[in-house]
């Protein structure tokens, strides 16, 4: 490759005009094919003088080398680097990153990262050669090189599992670390921005190389008393003043700051992964009884000092930092010898610690007016923003009150102090602030406190009369919205007043209707769970339409998910109520749904991941009140048909744009729309052509979403499938691609069986054409190692349907392909795997099909086995009754399920108030800790064939009995069948009737005595059914 022609390529690239840019990124792209295309852009990356043509040389090499280092099935057309290329590349780019401004070494470490990751250590021996080399250099620009090649080495090892791979790196750290750790305290002592970084860069080697496991020679006790040394003279370091920037945001990008975070970060990360000897790993108890006694409370004691300078003003820390001291905290509440050292404290943080933390801030306040969509979000999804220090307070005061319940009484003594300082103080006087933060704070403990045993529910009906009911008519509005997520969050509160119920609903759809934003959403979030009072429920029955158009117009405003969590539940609860305003709620959902997708697709243009988003999850949300909405109206077609037409852009607009995230709900809308009218309309026909042109074109993988919608189209479309051969094909195709498409699973062939099942039950008579190509399917499948039961069983009842829907035909295709034997051995071999009630009816009625064949049916090779039919039937109809009821037990039980549900918490209380006599000596169980040391106990006491057999079971999953399932099986009795059968053949075929009964035994005969009884007698029951409607009775 000529690099000066590639140069001005790359020149050109970059040019204003518009159509020069486009004819060099097409010779750029044409040139990728040409020998040794990296290696010239190697050379203008280190070598070129023009800072700007060298970073754009490396941004090219980093997409070749990200999408062809290694064959990517992303890009299959575009070839794999050859291998001479790869191995000058790798020589060159080290000496590269030395020499590289720090803009192009940004871009040439994720490279580096990445060939790593393939390369190293067999084909790149030399790179920790090169590390060493950089690391042991005079020189500090080669120093901080080597830095970066260690973080970029021990950032590929982090996710690596592989033992193997886990000594690669130990060897690695146990070279490098010493250097490493020496440098940092000699940086941790300097100012300069370089410094700073370097220590960073450090600090977040540490975290790479101890992230999942940790070294043995790191766990040694003299060596992490270096590293956390390191990390707690950073932590309490006074930060540089270059550091203190005016702007927040840039401040915490200051490589100090950044250092800051990562030692806080590696510290916890030691202590929650490796120093709790109640939940650590095996091979680190040691470790972990020397952390917890030596070094824990040595860093909570600099965390203190931390939080004791932030308060008093004295020192600025960065949001993730107070979000670290709080988590670190957090983890000292459970183990007794950091309990002790934090129980003193406790007290003042919750007081000048949390509780700021929990407050409005002056940016709060200004986004619930300015921004209010952007304060939701950060309100309401706050548990997203791990970084954010109320996150971390919450779940302090949680841990807190859950484990040690004493404290409880200390926390609800700080809030009564706050609100009743509130309620005596003038109106000038008020802090709003304050209130605002303890109402939230109670909020934060209502599972605690409404916990079972709890002596202290019975006490918050009156402080919610008392400190919340109030703050409903507040002009403060940010007060409104918490007194509406306060009920909300104590919704499971069952008042002994029911005019406080009353008032409560009075008060919350006045919110319902307030001029801010963000308390009309709490509103609506809080009347969600209240609707199980039946006050509040039969009130509303009354305004439902007026309240869905409130959450509609709210959902227009802001995408909060919740919202369309509480609108699905309306209309599946109020449902009778609704189902006059069906269409135009409908009509709203979709231009709801439009509209977000609109700003979804507008966003990702440049974006092919289409990733989902709050917008993605509010629109998945809206998807399914409309899926909940049509189910209610399975008894109004007609209204379903007008439906389905309303929805036609929801449904396209998702499948056209790829929008695979939606696809789960999108096809259960076809499938309710199709299922509950029974029928395929010209709107759904129109539709399938879309599945089927999407499932081609790479929406295979999402059969398992497209079934139930496909099946109905087979079940309740057979007649257009029967006049249109062109859906007909489809469907096979369909068939077909999921049982010849290598990247489908076993689970997904699962769903190709059932379609297959749809249409041979459905179509009988009219798929001959397809019949002799699902034989061949079903047992080319068969004929291979199936490990999974479940895709072995469905594959029999391919072939069981194949017999039931044509036998003769069926067994001249096995007998010519020579299967018919090893059918028949599987089949009733597996016999007993048939347990729910549509295997065994499938089953019964092929082996009826079966013996009604003539002799010259009948392949010779299996003529002497013929008579074990009826063993197979007699064994299928003597287990039948026990699985009918079964499926009518679980149709009972879906029947009277019911949404509402006890209110259940794990934070039981101690009914004879032990939790009194708490002591700082207590160790408090990790539950799931526990829970691990309980699985790993039982795998230590099995035997090595009771852990095959788990295995085993857990691969060899049998069929669940489905209480929807509807087939045209269900319209055939079977008792009566076979007697028809049997009855049929003795009089028409006597001597096939003599080989299949005369080596009957006697059991076996009163069996099938017994089947023709209970034949009669439904027979009669029929007749006596039929005669009593002729009467009217």
């Amino acid at each position: 490759m000529d690099v000066v022609a590639l140069k001005q390529c790359i020149a050109s690239s970059m040019s204003a005009n518009a159509d020069v840019r486009r004819q060099a990124e097409l010779q750029l792209k044409a040139g990728e094919s040409q020998p040794h295309f990296v290696c010239a852009l190697a050379d203008i990356a280190a070598q070129d003088p023009d800072s700007q043509i060298r970073l754009a040389a490396v941004l090219y090499l980093k997409n070749k080398v990200t999408r062809s280092w290694v064959f990517n099935e992303d890009y299959p057309k575009i070839p794999e680097i050859p291998e001479a290329d790869k191995a000058v590349l790798r020589e060159r780019l080290i000496p590269t990153l030395v020499s590289a401004a720090p803009p192009i070494q940004q871009q040439l470490l994720p490279l580096i990262g990445k060939i790593l990751h393939y390369d190293f250590p067999e084909q790149w021996p030399s790179y920790m050669d090169h590390t060493l080399q950089l690391l042991n250099s005079n020189d500090i620009q080669s120093v901080y090189a080597g830095v970066q090649c260690l973080l970029a080495m021990c950032r590929v090892y982090r996710f690596k599992q592989d033992p193997a791979k886990r000594q690669e790196l130990d060897k690695v750290t146990l070279a490098t670390f010493q250097n490493i750790l020496q440098l940092g305290l000699k940086l941790v002592d300097e100012n300069s921005q370089e410094a700073g970084e370097m220590l960073k860069l450090i600090v977040k080697t540490y975290k790479q190389a101890v992230y999942f496991e940790m070294a043995p020679h790191l766990r040694n006790e003299e060596t992490f008393l270096q590293w956390a040394t390191l990390f707690i003279k950073i932590v309490q370091k006074e930060p540089p003043p270059e550091s203190m920037s005016e702007d927040i945001e840039e401040r915490e990008l200051n490589p100090w700051w950044k250092a800051k975070k990562w030692a806080y970060a590696n510290l916890n990360r030691v202590f929650v992964r490796y120093g709790n000897p109640s939940s650590t790993q095996e091979n680190y108890e040691q470790f972990a009884e020397v952390f917890i006694q030596k070094f824990a409370p040595e860093i909570l004691n600099a965390y203190l000092g931390q939080v004791e300078l932030w308060v008093s003003k004295q020192r600025w820390l960065s949001k993730i930092c107070l979000s670290s001291i709080i988590a670190f905290m957090d983890e000292c509440i459970k183990p007794s010898v950091t309990w002790k050292a934090l129980h003193p404290h406790v007290n003042n943080l919750i007081a000048h610690v949390l509780f700021p933390m929990l407050c409005q801030t002056d940016e709060d306040l200004e986004l619930f007016v300015e921004e209010p969509a952007e304060y939701l979000n950060r309100k309401i999804n706050f548990y997203e923003e791990i970084t954010a220090p109320d996150v971390a307070a919450t779940n302090f005061l949680i841990t807190l009150t859950k484990s040690r319940k004493k404290m409880t009484f200390e926390v609800l003594k700080f809030i009564n102090d706050v609100v009743n300082r509130y309620e005596s103080a003038s109106e000038q006087e008020k802090n709003h602030r304050e209130k605002e933060g303890a109402l939230r704070m109670i909020g934060t403990l209502s599972s605690i406190i409404l916990a079972k045993k709890s002596p202290i529910a019975d006490q918050v009906e009156y402080f919610f009369v008392r400190h919340v009911f109030p703050e409903f008519r507040s002009p403060q509005p940010f007060l409104r919205a918490r007194a509406c997520d306060v009920l909300e969050k104590f919704s499971q509160l069952d008042f002994k007043d029911e005019n406080n119920v009353v008032l409560i609903y009075q008060n919350i759809m006045q919110c319902l209707h307030d001029t801010h934003l963000p308390v009309r959403v709490e509103a609506a979030l809080a009347l969600q769970p209240l609707i199980r009072h039946d006050f509040i429920r039969k009130s509303m029955q009354e305004t439902i339409p007026q309240i869905m158009q409130e959450l509609l117009k709210l959902s227009n405003e802001v995408d909060v998910d919740a919202l369309a969590t509480v609108m699905e539940e309306f209309v599946e609860v109020f449902a009778s109520e609704l189902t006059p305003f069906a269409v135009e709620l409908t009509e709203q959902l979709r231009d709801t749904y439009l509209r977000i997708i609109s700003e979804v697709l507008e966003r990702n243009q440049d974006n092919d991941d289409n990733y989902l988003d709050d917008k993605s999850i509010t629109a998945l949300g809206v998807l399914q009140t409309i899926g909940t909405l049509i189910l209610t109206l399975e008894s109004t077609p007609g209204m379903l048909l007008h439906l389905e037409q309303v929805l036609v852009p929801v449904i396209t607009t998702t499948i056209e744009h790829n929008l695979t995230d939606l696809y789960n709900e999108v096809f259960e809308i076809i499938d309710s729309c199709t299922f509950s009218t029974k029928a395929i309309s010209p709107t759904m026909w129109a539709i399938f052509t879309l599945i089927h042109r999407t499932f081609k074109n790479g929406a295979d993988i999402f059969i398992e979403e497209m079934l139930p919608a496909l099946d109905n189209y087979v079940s309740y479309g057979h007649e257009m499938l029967k006049q249109n051969p062109e859906y007909m094909e489809a469907i096979f195709d369909i068939i077909q691609t999921i049982f010849t498409n290598e990247r489908l699973s076993s689970m997904d062939r699962i769903c190709g069986c059932k379609l297959v099942e749809a249409v041979l039950l459905n179509m009988r008579g009219h798929a001959d054409k397809y019949l002799q190509n699902f034989i061949e399917i079903a047992m080319s499948c068969l004929s291979e190692h199936i490990e999974i039961r479940s895709y072995r069983i469905h594959l029999l009842e391919m072939m069981i349907n194949c017999i039931y829907y044509n036998p003769a035909a069926t067994l001249q295709v096995l007998e010519q392909r020579g299967w018919t034997n090893k059918f028949f051995q599987t089949w009733f071999e597996n016999i007993e795997s048939f347990s729910r009630v549509h295997d065994k009816m499938l089953s019964i009625v092929a082996i009826c099909e079966l013996i009604k064949l003539s002799p010259e049916q009948i392949p010779q090779s299996i003529q002497p086995g013929w008579p074990k039919l009826m063993s197979g039937v007699i064994n299928l109809f003597q287990t039948l009754p026990l699985a009918i009821q079964h499926r009518e037990k679980l149709s009972k039980e879906s029947l009277s399920f019911q949404d509402s549900y006890d209110y259940e918490s794990d934070n039981e209380w101690d009914a004879d108030g032990n939790w009194d006599h708490e002591t700082d000596e207590q160790d408090i169980p990790d539950e799931s800790a526990a829970y691990m040391e309980f699985l790993n106990s039982e795998a230590r006491g099995m035997k090595a064939e009771d852990v095959f057999e788990l295995a085993e079971d857990d691969d060899d999953d049998i069929l669940e009995e489905e209480a929807l399932l509807e087939t045209p099986l269900d319209l055939i009795e079977p008792y009566q069948l076979f007697s028809a059968s049997l009855m049929g053949i003795r009089q028409n075929q006597p001597i096939v009737y003599d080989t299949l009964t005369k080596h009957l035994t006697n059991d076996e005969k009163q069996a099938v005595e017994g089947i023709i009884r209970t034949a009669e007698e439904k027979k009669m029951e029929q007749e006596q059914n039929l005669l009593a409607q002729a009467n009217g009775n």
